[in-house]
């Protein structure tokens, strides 16, 4: 098991502190390094803001460029390898599109559940899919793996794009890269119930190496520890694969029947293992970072609704889905709706990364020079048509189920 990420969180604003930036990227490196002692191989540092919040108005929007170059200069010069800007309002959206022309390491999201209310909000909904449009043609379609439209994703989630910071004082959170420990645990099962447990054990005995470390450098350098997003991360090897794990528990190709109900079963491992939740803490399906579910996609086993379905049971929504290169707002806008509305009916935060590929059309092979990206294929999208009354929708209240609402009304209480 690999650290994907430690990811710092704190308050940014235009007037930016350079020394106070300096102290984090200061503190990044020495965790970088009390990890690597402990045994862990830590990927990346990244600082995660909620910067957005600064810039509320039209006029304040347009000094995003300036205050997002200037932001990634100086985390970079500090050591962070990527920056995560938080989610953009409604008046900074029309912006994104500049902000990522003009840098390489800027992350930025969009809300399109309103957090406070749970209700799906149409214009930020067709918000995110303009922007995911407009920046399709920029680096080849890679441009998108910076851009994530969000749905009851918290702060201190410590994966990019979806990190952002809660406004209070600065804390630091542990992004896993763990599909390798699924396929540990499905490797030397004798049923699907034994895979489970052992997942489980292995989950908890690598977490508790993890938190030993977290709780000394919190208690030395005074910020809050904010735990563990242990979601089953894969890395583009067989052995790292979310896919290699899913076709041992299932026996047929990820796609078949069978899927979700593997899914579920490598999820609700995660939930039973004891540890310091943060963020997500799930079954993470990012196509084109996983070597199996890559080359399914590119047999034309995947489509986009089966990846949406299996959300429903574990993930963490749609991850770097290779999409065709004229897909359309109204066809991208109609896929964030689905993203949207799931996750405010099951409360549970989920994500859409959505890749359209420019020339690219349903099947062509897909190939990025990119250590964390394998080979695959683009999925179909039906692109026709308009949005619908959906298009016309402002704040959509969808009542969760049932039982959800019971249980977060026995949370409140």
């Amino acid at each position: 098991m690999n650290i994907r990420s430690i990811t710092v969180f704190v308050p940014v604003s235009p007037d930016i502190d350079s020394d106070q930036i300096a102290r984090w990227g200061a503190f990044a490196a020495l965790a970088r390094r009390a990890y690597e002692e402990a045994g862990f191989d830590v990927q990346t540092t990244r600082l995660a803001a909620d910067a957005f919040s600064a810039l509320t108005g039209p006029q304040e929007a347009r000094r995003l460029v300036e205050f997002a170059t200037t932001l990634e200069d100086v985390c970079l010069d500090e050591g962070f390898e990527y920056i995560g800007m938080g989610p953009a309002g409604i008046d900074a959206l029309p912006h994104l599109p500049d902000v990522f022309a003009a840098t390489r390491a800027v992350f930025a999201t969009a809300h399109m559940v309103d957090p406070a209310r749970g209700v799906v909000d149409g214009a930020a909904v067709r918000g995110a899919a303009r922007v995911v449009h407009r920046i399709t043609p920029f680096e080849d379609g890679f441009c998108n793996l910076r851009f994530a439209a969000l749905a009851n994703v918290p702060p201190g989630t410590p994966f990019l794009p979806s990190a952002y910071h809660d406004g209070g004082p600065p804390a630091f959170a542990i992004a896993t890269e763990a599909a390798g420990l699924a396929v540990d645990a499905c490797s030397d099962a004798r049923d699907a119930e034994g895979a489970r447990r052992r997942l489980v054990s292995l989950i908890e005995a690598h977490a508790a190496r993890l938190v030993d470390v977290a709780e000394r450098l919190a208690q030395a350098h005074g910020l809050r520890f904010g735990g563990i997003d242990f979601s089953l991360a894969p890395f583009p090897t067989p052995e790292l694969s979310v896919g290699t794990a899913l076709e041992a528990l299932s026996g047929r190709p990820v796609g078949a029947a069978g899927t979700l109900a593997a899914a579920a079963v490598l999820t609700d491992a995660v939930d039973r293992a004891r540890f310091p939740h943060a963020g997500f803490c799930g079954l993470m399906l990012p196509v084109l970072e996983d070597r199996v579910l890559a080359r399914r996609a590119a047999e034309g086993r995947l489509n986009v609704g089966e990846l949406l379905q299996w959300s429903a049971v574990c993930g963490t929504g749609l991850d770097t889905v290779p999409l065709p290169g004229d897909a359309s707002e109204a066809a991208l806008a109609r896929v964030l709706f689905d993203v949207a509305a799931l996750s405010a009916r099951l409360c549970k935060p989920l994500t859409a990364r959505l890749m359209p590929l420019p020339g690219k059309v349903a099947g062509d092979p897909v190939h990025f020079d990119f250590a964390y990206f394998a080979d695959g294929g683009v999925l179909p999208l039906d692109g026709a048509g308009e949005m619908g009354l959906l298009g016309k929708a402002s704040a959509l209240a969808l009542h969760a189920k049932a039982e959800n609402r019971t249980q977060e009304n026995a949370d409140e209480g």
